[in-house]
């Protein structure tokens, strides 16, 4: 296809001949309506001049007579470019003036008559005019009128503008059409040219702007989002890849060479049933860090929305402190409480709850130093109170907390810190309370506890909502079983 070919076939040009076609189409309407208005004001003018004729000449005829009457018509019919005048007796025959013949019957119905006549001089011409006919006393009649040759000749004046105005509105339409798609045209060719090389596998080009701020520009910037988002999603799928390739192997080794050990040692029920055991206790751990992958792939695409409602989210906090009771009992750890009653929020009830239960899970495993609690024991604080127009879920303990600088991708997946690596754990539980964070339009926050770590949950809180039961009072709750 020839560049010229590519021009014409643009939206742009499209555009900008459609505005041309309704812009003719407009411009014709207009004129046409205004040649219409100039010829009814010209025949106002014309019937207004006639009317003051007609009364002046009655005038003079009752002053006067039909004599001075004569002598007026034919002392202005004798002056080039003057109007029409008639006068005849009452059976139509003229005594002055310079109309030569009218059709028949014109002269017998007084009052305003468009017609045809032909002026003294010239038999072989039939003009148009506009007359009054005026009864005088004694049977005469008084015509005035007025050619309507000026009105006529404006046709031909407003058709030449109206196809001159056409010629003009194609050139430039035609022209400003095909620069404007010119331009548009380089740009999408330049948008289509870098797009062919993130398509190639370049994923780190991104759509050029042109920083003019129009809606090519607005709709490069939101692909250039999802460019973005795209190559977020697609690291942390390799990220994922690797550490599941990394991080599974040693159960994996571990599950097999415990099976390979009970069948070459076992050599009583009982030593098989250990080894068993240990099988089935290795793949429980398979099994969660796979639900927990699940769980965080759901939150990520959203699939939880479809099941959100509204809820208190201090029951959740309340019910997760009092699940981890017996835990933290069993830790010699001190669990302490403050949540607000009545923290409405709308979203998965399910979601928010496997999110607190891993901050506190993770306190629990990660952030008790002894030496700083209470009567030497650790203490863990599980908060939950309305801030503005939110609602912060608040875990703190009293551990080592997090180094600044790593405190950006401890939410990422697989990720363990250094001294958290002879600890249980797969590296997912924040990685989840991220997701669904962003799932509910929250964030996460991640904070010195001084000592220790505090880590926030934030998410949108809703007005109102149903009545809801008394909050546990701020007290040491006393620990429960794992989620």
């Amino acid at each position: 296809m020839t560049a010229l070919g590519k021009l014409f076939r643009t939206t742009a040009f499209k555009i900008s001949l459609a505005y041309l076609v309704i812009s003719a189409v407009g411009s014709s309407i207009v004129l046409l309506s205004v040649g219409d208005n100039l010829k009814d004001v010209i025949q106002a003018q014309i019937s207004h001049t006639i009317d003051a004729d007609i009364t002046g000449l009655s005038e003079q005829y009752s002053q006067g007579g039909i004599t001075t009457l004569v002598e007026i018509v034919e002392r202005r019919t004798s002056v080039p470019g003057a109007g029409l005048y008639l006068v005849t007796t009452h059976a139509g025959e003229p005594i002055a003036g310079n109309v030569q013949s009218l059709p028949p019957g014109v002269l017998d119905h007084p009052g305003v008559v468009e017609t045809s006549y032909r002026v003294q001089g010239d038999r072989t011409t039939t003009r148009r005019a506009l007359a009054r006919i005026f009864a005088l006393p004694g049977g005469f009649r008084l015509l005035v009128g007025h050619d309507l040759a000026e009105g006529e000749n404006l046709r031909p004046i407003l058709a030449n503008a109206l196809i001159n105005s056409l010629i003009w509105f194609t050139i430039i339409g035609t022209v400003g059409g095909l620069v404007l798609a010119r331009r548009v045209l380089r740009r999408v060719d330049a948008i289509n040219a870098r797009a062919a090389t993130i398509v190639a596998g370049d994923l780190s080009g991104r759509l050029p702007l042109a920083g003019t701020g129009d809606e090519l520009d607005r709709l490069v910037e939101n692909l250039n989002a999802m460019l973005d988002r795209i190559s977020i999603l697609m690291a942390g799928l390799k990220e994922v890849s690797d550490n599941v390739a990394h991080d599974l192997k040693t159960p994996l080794t571990r599950l097999r060479s415990r099976a390979e050990q009970a069948l070459r040692l076992g050599r009583s029920p009982e030593d098989y049933r250990e080894a068993l055991e240990k099988v089935i206790e290795e793949s429980d751990g398979l099994i969660r860090i796979f639900d927990a992958l699940l769980m965080i792939a759901r939150a990520e695409a959203g699939s939880g929305r479809e099941g959100m409602v509204d809820f208190d989210a201090a029951l959740a906090a309340s019910d997760v402190g009092e699940l981890y009771e017996p835990v933290a009992e069993a830790s010699d750890v001190k669990l302490e409480g403050a949540i607000e009653p009545g923290l409405w929020v709308h979203g998965s009830r399910e979601l928010i709850g496997q999110a607190i239960a891993n901050l506190v899970d993770n306190a629990l495993k990660y952030g008790v130093l002894p030496e700083h609690g209470v009567d030497g024991r650790g203490t863990i604080t599980l908060s939950a109170k309305r801030r503005g127009g939110a609602i912060e879920i608040t875990v703190a303990d009293q551990g080592p907390g997090i180094a600044v600088d790593d405190r950006g991708r401890v939410t990422d997946r697989f990720i363990r810190l250094e001294n958290s690596r002879s600890l249980p754990g797969s590296g997912l539980g924040l990685s989840l309370v991220s997701a669904v964070a962003r799932l509910h339009n929250g964030s996460l926050r991640i904070e010195d506890n001084e000592p220790g770590l505090r880590i926030v949950l934030v998410l949108p809180a809703i007005k109102t909502g149903p009545p809801s039961l008394p909050a546990p009072s701020p007290r040491a709750i006393e620990p429960s079983g794992v989620p």
